[in-house]
């Protein structure tokens, strides 16, 4: 699975929006970031990226370091987190969703060696 197909997934499993699903894919895949490097990164105000971010955290996606710096948690806890919290909102039954599943199982990798200084390229 791709990021442009898991991007697509956050949007149709997950309801998020597409300049959510990249944010949070942003920092699943390079770690830790202040909502300047996130705006730079995607070519958004500084204020966009905040609003952004401080969503994301009420959406089970991210936590928060400080006011300005982000972090999300392990894709495979958060995916599922996530579509959970849709659940409720759009007051649908939580269950098993095999898509939510590989979300997390694809950005576990990504995730992993963003932390640990892995990544290549």
């Amino acid at each position: 699975m791709n990021f442009d197909e898991i991007e697509k997934n956050l949007i149709s499993e997950i309801k998020l929006t597409p300049i959510q699903a990249k944010v949070f894919l942003l920092l699943v895949d390079e770690g830790k970031m202040d909502v300047a490097e996130i705006a730079s990164k995607l070519k958004i105000p500084v204020e966009e990226a905040l609003s952004i971010a401080k969503t994301l955290i009420d959406l089970g996606g991210f936590i928060d370091l400080s006011a300005t710096e982000f972090e999300t948690m392990h894709p495979r806890f958060t995916a599922v987190n996530m579509y959970r919290r849709m659940c409720t909102r759009e007051n649908i039954e939580f269950k098993k969703n095999t898509i939510v599943d590989n979300i997390g199982i694809a950005l576990e990798k990504p995730y992993e060696d963003a932390r640990t200084n892995k990544k290549i390229g």
